[in-house]
């Protein structure tokens, strides 16, 4: 019996984060963002840019884009993931230290989360969830043990 269709923008997002990486282009782009606006800090503020400043804005700007086509062209997710963990490791050097840790860390863990998603996964069903169907078939069952004595 086929499902009834979605309604509503929401569910309609839901639907569409569904099919991709989502949380794993997210986190990526964030990164590129935060090094970004880094870069832009006071002077007083910044510890270095590296190679007279163009890696330090072209490494966050490639992570930025890399995010951004890891959400919209999840087929080449993994070679978009693994240009991106190499792009965030090279943040360290290039564009205060990473954004001081936190965008050089985005970056890692939204590559690796890009990286590790697998599109015909099921869904996953909640711990709770398992049981209460455990226990609705375990007392459904002929002479079943979830019957009271």
């Amino acid at each position: 019996m086929p499902e009834q269709p979605r309604r509503g923008a929401v569910a309609a997002f839901r639907g569409w984060r569904a099919r991709r990486p989502f949380w794993g282009g997210l986190l990526l782009a964030l990164g590129g963002g935060e090094i970004l606006l880094t870069e832009k800090a006071s002077l007083k503020v910044v510890m270095h840019i590296g190679m007279q400043g163009l890696a330090g804005y072209l490494l966050p700007t490639l992570m930025l884009i890399l995010g951004l086509l890891i959400l919209f062209n999840p087929g080449q997710r993994l070679f978009y993931s693994l240009t991106g963990i190499l792009v965030s490791l090279g943040t360290w050097l290039t564009s205060n230290l990473g954004g001081f840790f936190v965008g050089l860390l985005l970056g890692a863990v939204g590559s690796c989360l890009a990286f590790g998603w697998l599109p015909d996964q099921e869904p996953r069903v909640s711990r709770r969830r398992r049981r209460r169907e455990a226990r609705a078939a375990a007392g459904s069952a002929p002479g079943g043990a979830g019957e009271p004595a």
